[in-house]
């Protein structure tokens, strides 16, 4: 075998040329699949952030009735906790059940706010200002002013919402709204923190308040529309369904609520899913086409080294090693391929992942509904450079047979008469 191998190395590189340059198409095209690689899974895995800190949670607890009214964020359907005792003994239980690490309750509602010109339609979400902090980090987007306190007429707005309303950190704005009693009235706040996201919900729609204050003026004492459960990592959400249904069940609520972990939220999330599958296909297809390249090279060298072919054949090497022969050529091609590719592909990932790449042009139509940052980070790992070396190699490998084939085919007497 090491005899094979050395001689695979020897003949590859008479004509250094043609090799060079099959080796430099496996090494573009590993390149692209290690940088798509990690501009995908930097994309899905900051998506999947998104939904769950703006949207979902890890699980997230909701009246039954509320999903089909929500986009009309009806107050009709709250969380009032087990038997209407309100939402604090209802989150005390939950944060017993093993591997939740918080829960977080969201009041959210509608509001309006007059510019003297035009009404400027928003979103209100009333929080607990601490666990909001701690599982958004919305300190980090807060580039102007602090947070909400409890008990306080405050609010704090995305950078395009002030800039909307003609407001600055340090002024007073009215708020309209309705009560759960569907009444119309008007609540005047300081605003007293600007906040800077990627996300067109936070920036243009949103503002915060504190929990209590959204309580009193909607009169929904110790209620929220939503319960987030927080995990100490998403891949442990199945692990707490059942726990937290069984909850339900034993507190006579299971009728009444609906538990919904993130994976199941809709949205763009089972798209996500499917995507990170098709890629797959994708980056296959990607190596496959420089394969072409190498097939090519090796097609050549099996037409031009015919009578070397026959010889080795005569001298009693059998097809199975000439087989074997050409495969190595083809696989040592792969291989130094291969590794150039992943280490070039994983420095350029490197570079990106701390830059980023500006997509904002393209999301200028994307409604603040897509929660979806359009500035992505590439995520690069060493999981990925060694996932595009291995496909690399074993593509390339496999692509190899097809000559090998060919050279081991060749009948001893008919390749000793072919003269070139």
């Amino acid at each position: 075998m090491s005899y094979l191998i050395k001689l695979s190395f020897k003949n590859l590189f008479r004509h250094k040329l043609r090799t060079s340059v099959s080796i430099a198409a496996i090494v573009v095209s590993i390149i692209v699949v290690v940088f798509a690689r990690g501009l995908i899974t930097g994309m899905i895995n900051s998506t999947y952030a998104d939904y769950i800190q703006y949207n979902s949670g890890h699980i997230r607890i909701i009246d039954n009735k509320y999903e089909q009214k929500e986009r009309l964020l009806s107050l009709n359907y709250p969380v009032d906790g087990f038997r209407g005792k309100g939402i604090d003994n209802m989150m005390a239980e939950l944060n017993e059940i093993n591997n939740v690490k918080m829960v977080v309750p969201r009041l959210k509602f509608g509001g309006a706010a007059s510019t003297g010109d035009e009404l400027v339609e928003m979103m209100g979400w009333g929080v607990k200002a601490k666990k909001e902090v701690e599982f958004t980090r919305l300190d980090d987007k807060l580039v102007e002013g602090r947070m909400v306190k409890e008990g306080k007429m405050e609010v704090i707005m995305g950078s395009q919402l002030l800039q909307d309303l003609n407001k600055n950190v340090g002024d007073k704005v009215t708020i309209m709204y309705n009560t759960s009693f569907n009444s119309f009235k008007g609540a005047t706040f300081k605003i007293v923190g600007r906040i800077e996201s990627n996300l067109k919900l936070v920036n243009e729609k949103l503002f915060y308040l504190p929990l209590d204050r959204a309580q009193y003026l909607l009169y929904m004492d110790n209620m929220a529309t939503e319960l987030l459960l927080v995990a100490e990592d998403r891949d442990l959400t199945a692990q707490i369904v059942s726990p937290v249904n069984q909850l339900l069940a034993e507190n006579n609520t299971a009728n009444k609520y609906a538990v919904i972990p993130w994976y199941a939220t809709g949205g763009l999330i089972p798209w996500l899913e499917l995507a990170k599958n098709i890629y797959n296909i994708v980056y296959v297809f990607i190596i496959g086409l420089a394969s072409f390249v190498v097939i090519n090279t090796m097609i050549m060298i099996v037409n031009e080294r015919t009578q070397e072919i026959g010889m080795m054949s005569a001298l009693g090497l059998d097809k199975r090693s000439i087989l074997k022969l050409f495969v190595w050529e083809g696989a040592i091609m792969g291989g130094i391929g291969s590794i150039i590719g992943a280490i070039l592909g994983g420095i350029i990932t490197e570079v990106f992942s701390i830059t980023g790449l500006n997509f904002s042009e393209g999301f200028e139509g994307v409604g603040e509904e897509i929660l979806m940052s359009p500035i992505i980070y590439p995520q690069n790992s060493l999981y990925n450079i060694i996932f595009a070396f291995v496909l690399g190699v074993i593509i390339v490998t496999i692509a190899s047979i097809i000559p090998a084939r060919k050279a081991a085919n060749l009948e001893p007497t008919d390749a000793l008469r072919n003269v070139n």
